[in-house]
C-alpha cells in the first residue's frame, strides 16, 4: 500500500486495501477489517467504476453477512453486480452472488454454488460449502449437513483448498455433537486443532466441541478450552463466533449447578442476538437461562424446538428434537420435565442429578454393555483399558485402535475417573481385581 502510494497508483492501493481488509477479517481483527474496506471504498469511489472497486464492495457486503446485517450486506452486493454485469466480469458476478446467496438462503446458495460450477469457478464451488453446511447444521437438519459436508470436504480435499475444508471440518464435528457421535466428534475437532496455524472460526467451533464432550462427561480440563474460544471470539464482536460459546459456557455453568454463572455467561451475546433479530441464537441462549430460573420473554422471538421449552412445553420440546435426530438436546429437554418416567428416558449423565434430587435409581450407563460392566465402562473403555494394562502408550493405542491420540487420551480419562484410580498402574491392577482384562 505504502508503495502504491508513492507511485500514486489509487487503483492498486485501494485493491490492496480490499485485500488486507480479507486478511484482518481472518484472525478475528474484525474493526481493523471493517475499516480498510472502508478506505478501499472511499479511495475507488474516486476513480471511474472499475473492476476492483466491485470486489471492494463485496468484501463490504461480506462483513455484513459475518454480522449478520443482511439488508446492509443486500446493497453492497447489488452495487458490485450494477458494476460487474456491464463489464462482463464473470468471476466478480459469480462472487457478489454468493455473498448475497448468504443473506438470501439455502436454495439461492445452491443456485450461487451451480453457477460457478458452471463458470468453471472451483474456488467459489469450495467456498460455498461452508454456508450450505453451517446453516444446516444450526439448523439440526443432520441428513443436508452430512450431504454438504461429505462433498465439501472431499471436493476441497482433491483440489487442495485447505482453508475452506477446515470450516467444513468444524461444522462437521458440530453435527458429530448434535447426533450423539462423540467420539467421531472428538476425531474431527482434534484433527482441526492440530493444524496450527487454524483459522480462528473453525478453531473457535472445535475448542467449544472438545469443551463440552469433557464437561459432559464429567471429564477436566474444559474451561481452558472455553477461556481460549472466548479469546477468540469476543474480540470480534461477531455473534456466529460468539454464541456458540456462550452457550457452550452457559451449559457447563450449568451442569455444575452454577445458575449465577448462566446469566452472566448469556447476557451479552443474548443482547446481540436479540438486537440481531437471530432467532436460533435467541432460542438457544434463552433455554439455558430459563433451565437456570431467569425468564427473558423471548419466546416468540425464538427458533423452535427451543421456543417450545421457552412456553414450558419442554414435553414437546423433547419430541420435537428426537424428530430431528438430536439425542442429548431431547435428553436436556426432558431433564426439565417432573416425571421421573420421562426423566429415564434421557440420558444418564444429563439427568442423574435431577433424578437422584427426586430419589429415583439413576442406571450407570445408556447401554446394557456398560450396565452390566461392573465399573461401567464402554465396550471402547473397556478395550484401551487393556491396552493400558498392557503397558501400552496411548499413542501405541491410537495406532492399534486406529483412532486419534486425542480420542485415547478422552478414554483413558474416563477409564481413570471411573475405576476412581490415578495412575495407569492403578487402573491395571482394578482391570484385574475385577475380571476386566479377559473381556478385553
Amino acid at each position: 500500500m505504502e508503495l502504491r502510494r508513492a507511485l500514486g497508483d489509487k487503483l492498486k492501493e485501494g485493491d490492496d486495501l480490499r485485500q488486507l481488509s480479507g486478511l484482518l477479517w481472518c484472525p478475528g481483527r474484525v474493526a481493523e477489517a471493517e475499516r480498510r474496506a472502508g478506505e478501499a471504498v472511499d479511495l475507488l469511489e474516486e476513480l471511474p467504476p472499475s473492476r476492483e472497486l466491485a470486489a471492494a464492495y463485496i468484501i463490504r457486503a461480506f462483513l455484513c453477512v459475518c454480522g449478520a446485517r443482511g439488508e446492509e450486506g443486500r446493497e453492497w452486493s447489488r452495487r458490485a453486480l450494477q458494476i460487474a454485469e456491464p463489464l462482463g466480469d464473470e468471476e466478480i458476478t459469480v462472487d457478489a452472488l454468493g455473498v448475497l446467496a448468504s443473506i438470501e438462503g439455502v436454495d439461492a446458495l445452491e443456485a450461487a454454488q451451480e453457477l460457478a460450477r458452471k463458470a468453471g469457478l472451483s474456488v467459489y464451488v469450495a467456498n460455498r460449502f461452508i454456508p450450505l453446511a453451517a446453516m444446516a447444521v444450526e439448523e439440526h437438519r443432520h441428513a443436508a449437513a452430512a450431504r454438504y459436508l461429505e462433498e465439501g470436504i472431499d471436493y476441497c480435499s482433491e483440489r487442495g483448498f485447505e482453508l475452506f475444508r477446515l470450516y467444513l471440518l468444524a461444522s462437521r464435528s458440530q453435527l458429530e455433537l448434535h447426533q450423539a457421535r462423540w467420539a467421531e466428534a472428538a476425531d474431527t475437532a482434534g484433527s482441526v486443532l492440530r493444524v496450527p496455524r487454524s483459522s480462528t472460526t473453525p478453531r473457535i467451533l472445535t475448542l467449544v466441541v472438545l469443551a463440552l464432550l469433557r464437561a459432559r462427561r464429567g471429564d477436566p480440563g474444559y474451561r481452558d478450552l472455553l477461556d481460549e474460544a472466548w479469546a477468540l471470539a469476543e474480540p470480534t464482536g461477531e455473534l456466529f463466533r460468539l454464541w456458540p460459546v456462550a452457550a457452550a459456557r452457559a451449559e457447563t455453568a450449568w451442569l455444575r449447578g452454577d445458575h449465577e454463572a448462566v446469566r452472566a455467561e448469556t447476557e451479552q451475546s443474548l443482547e446481540l442476538a436479540v438486537e440481531l433479530n437471530r432467532s436460533i441464537p435467541i432460542g438457544e441462549l434463552s433455554v439455558w437461562r430459563r433451565r437456570a430460573g431467569l425468564d427473558d420473554g423471548l419466546a416468540s422471538r425464538a427458533a423452535e424446538p427451543y421456543a417450545l421449552e421457552l412456553r414450558g412445553e419442554p414435553g414437546r420440546a423433547a419430541e420435537r428434537w428426537a424428530e430431528l435426530g438430536s439425542p442429548y438436546e431431547e435428553a436436556l429437554a426432558l431433564a426439565q420435565l417432573d416425571d421421573v418416567d420421562a426423566l429415564r428416558r434421557a440420558h444418564a449423565g444429563v439427568v442423574a442429578r435431577r433424578l437422584r434430587e427426586r430419589g429415583a435409581h439413576v442406571a450407570r450407563g445408556p447401554r446394557r454393555s456398560t450396565r452390566d460392566n461392573p465399573a461401567s465402562l464402554t465396550a471402547r473403555e473397556v478395550e484401551v483399558l487393556g491396552f493400558v494394562a498392557e503397558g501400552l502408550r496411548n499413542a501405541d493405542i491410537a495406532r492399534r485402535l486406529f483412532l486419534s491420540e486425542k480420542t485415547v487420551d478422552h478414554h483413558v480419562s474416563a477409564i481413570l475417573r471411573k475405576l476412581d484410580v490415578r495412575t495407569r498402574g492403578e487402573a491395571g491392577a482394578a482391570a484385574n481385581r475385577l475380571g476386566l482384562i479377559s473381556a478385553t
